[in-house]
C-alpha cells in the first residue's frame, strides 16, 4: 500500500470529502459519517485487530475508534495528533515488539515539547492497556515511564496589551475576546453561547471539559458586549450568539485562533494564547476580591489558583546599612 500524501491524520483507507469521511475499498467510497467521532466509530465496526500480528499502525487505529465516542471533541483531536505521531514512529513494530526501552526513547525523543510529549505517551499507555484487556500483549510497556515535567505558563496579559490586541481584532473577533475575558470561559464554551442561555440574570454555562453548570451574572459590560454581538451584519440569526457572517454557522476554534494570533501581531504583543485570556480573568477576579474559583467552575480552589498568574509577593523589610558613630566631641557639639 502507498503512503498517502493527504489526510494522514485518518485511519487506512479512510479519506475527507465535501465534508463527509469515507472508506474506500476497491475504488468503492462507502460514507462513514459526517464528523471525525462519527466516521471513527463507523470505521471501528469495519476494522478489527485481533492478533499481535496486524502491526501497531492498525491497533492504535482501533483503540482511537474505541475511546473516540467517549470523549470530549478537543480531546478526539489531541489524540488523533498523538495516534498519527505513535503510527510513524511505530510503523514496524508489533505490538509484542514494544519494550520501555522504547516507550523511554519515544519520551526522550520529545523533550523538546513536554506537553505534546506526555499526551502521546498517555495514549500509548491507553493503547497498550486495551492491547492487554484483548489479550494482544500480556503486559503494558508503558508502566514505569514517568511523565515529562511540565513547566507551568506564568504569562499575564496586561490591560494594554489586551486592550491593544481587541483594537486590532476585527469586531466579530473583539466581541468573542471580551466576552471570553468577562465570562472567564473557555473558548468552546464561550462560542457554544445560544440566545436562549442569556437572561436578565446572566449567561447561563454547560462546561463542555467538565459538564458543571453555572451562571455568570450580568453586568453593564456584559449586557453591551451581547448588544454589539447581536448588531453585527448577518445574513440570518442563528441559534448561538456568535455565529459567521454568511452562513450563520457557529464561529469554530480554530478560526479564533488564527484571528487571534494576527491581531496579536498588529498590536505587537508576543507570547500571548487564547487561555491567557482566561488566566487573565481568573487573576483580575480575584484581585478584584470576587470568587474566581467559582468563576472558574472548579470545585477545588487549587485548580484555579493554577490560573492565577499575579499572586501576591510579599514585601519584607531590609535593615538599613551600618553607620560611623559619632564620637563624644561630636556628641558635645550636637
Amino acid at each position: 500500500m502507498r503512503p498517502r500524501k493527504t489526510d494522514r491524520h485518518l485511519p487506512a483507507k479512510v479519506y475527507q470529502k465535501h465534508g463527509a469521511f469515507y472508506y474506500v475499498h476497491q475504488n468503492k467510497w462507502e460514507r462513514l459519517g459526517g464528523t471525525l467521532e462519527e466516521a471513527l466509530a463507523a470505521y471501528a465496526k469495519k476494522v478489527q485487530v485481533t492478533s499481535s500480528g496486524a502491526g501497531m499502525p492498525a491497533l492504535i487505529d482501533r483503540v482511537l475508534t474505541q475511546v473516540s465516542p467517549t470523549l470530549k471533541p478537543n480531546t478526539v483531536l489531541q489524540y488523533t495528533a498523538a495516534a498519527e505521531r505513535l503510527k510513524d514512529i511505530l510503523a514496524e513494530f508489533n505490538p509484542d515488539q514494544v519494550l520501555p526501552r522504547h516507550v523511554a526513547a519515544i519520551k526522550n525523543s520529545m523533550a523538546a515539547t513536554p506537553n505534546m510529549g506526555n499526551r502521546v505517551l498517555s495514549f500509548l499507555r491507553a493503547v497498550f492497556t486495551y492491547a492487554v484487556e484483548w489479550q494482544i500483549v500480556d503486559s503494558n510497556p508503558c508502566i514505569g515511564i514517568r511523565r515529562h515535567a511540565e513547566k507551568k505558563r506564568d504569562r499575564y496579559l496586561t490591560d494594554e496589551e489586551f486592550q491593544a490586541i481587541c483594537a486590532q481584532a476585527t469586531e466579530n473577533m473583539r466581541v468573542i475576546y471580551q466576552m471570553a475575558y468577562l465570562t472567564a470561559q473557555r473558548i468552546n464554551d464561550v462560542l457554544s453561547i445560544r440566545l436562549a442561555d442569556i437572561t436578565e440574570d446572566g449567561i447561563a454555562f454547560k462546561q463542555q471539559k467538565t459538564d458543571k453548570r453555572l451562571i455568570v451574572k450580568m453586568t453593564p459590560d456584559l449586557a453591551d458586549v451581547i448588544a454589539r454581538a447581536k448588531a453585527l451584519p448577518r445574513s440570518a440569526r442563528g441559534l448561538t450568539l456568535f455565529t459567521t457572517k454568511r452562513t450563520c454557522k457557529p464561529v469554530i476554534y480554530e478560526t479564533v485562533k488564527q484571528q487571534w494570533r494576527k491581531a496579536c501581531e498588529r498590536a505587537g504583543v508576543g507570547n500571548a494564547t487564547l487561555h491567557d485570556i482566561r488566566a487573565k480573568s481568573l487573576t483580575d477576579a480575584k484581585r478584584e476580591g470576587k470568587d474566581a474559583t467559582k468563576l472558574a467552575g472548579h470545585a477545588d480552589p487549587r485548580m484555579t489558583d493554577r490560573y492565577i498568574r499575579l499572586r501576591e509577593i510579599d514585601i519584607a523589610d531590609g535593615p538599613t546599612l551600618p553607620r560611623k558613630k559619632p564620637s563624644k566631641t561630636e556628641q558635645q557639639a550636637g
